[in-house]
């Protein structure tokens, strides 16, 4: 697991830094999605998180979820287009979630992407996704991650 400024970056996931989401790719073909550590973080405490409904379709750049914490409310954006297989009914019903697990228990959406290779592009990983949150760490001017206490990853 790479880490940065006390931010967590598993080396199994994708990164989109300007989205500032994850994504991991399932066997099926479909892909789970979520906030990253940085992005936890930066929102602070969590309140509320309300995932799109199953069976919605998502453009490229555009939400699948709305997050509110105590500082911020604002969308969670997708890297490609798709249609929403699953939402997390468990982060749904406890937003504090995505502080205390943003990349197992705190996964927002499952899409089936509907052109996943031409998309990809945007998304990067391992020395690239740390070079990216560096210069995006230091464009929102944020120091190190603040971890919630309970934090699993």
């Amino acid at each position: 697991m790479a880490e940065l400024k006390n931010c967590m970056l598993p080396d199994d996931l994708l990164y989109h830094v300007e989205y500032n989401v994850w994504v991991r790719k399932n066997d099926d073909g479909t892909v789970d999605l979520g906030m990253t550590d940085i992005a936890q973080s930066m929102a602070g405490s969590i309140i509320h998180c309300r995932p799109k409904k199953v069976g919605r379709s998502v453009k490229l750049g555009k939400s699948v979820a709305t997050v509110e914490s105590g500082k911020w409310v604002g969308p969670v954006k997708t890297p490609f287009a798709g249609e929403i297989m699953e939402a997390n009914e468990a982060v749904a019903g406890d937003g504090t979630l995505l502080n205390k697990s943003p990349y197992k228990a705190g996964w927002i959406v499952k899409i089936n992407p509907s052109n996943f290779d031409e998309e990809a592009s945007a998304l990067v990983n391992g020395a690239d996704a740390i070079v990216g949150f560096d210069a995006y760490m230091a464009e929102k001017d944020m120091g190190e991650c603040i971890h919630c206490e309970g934090f699993e990853g």
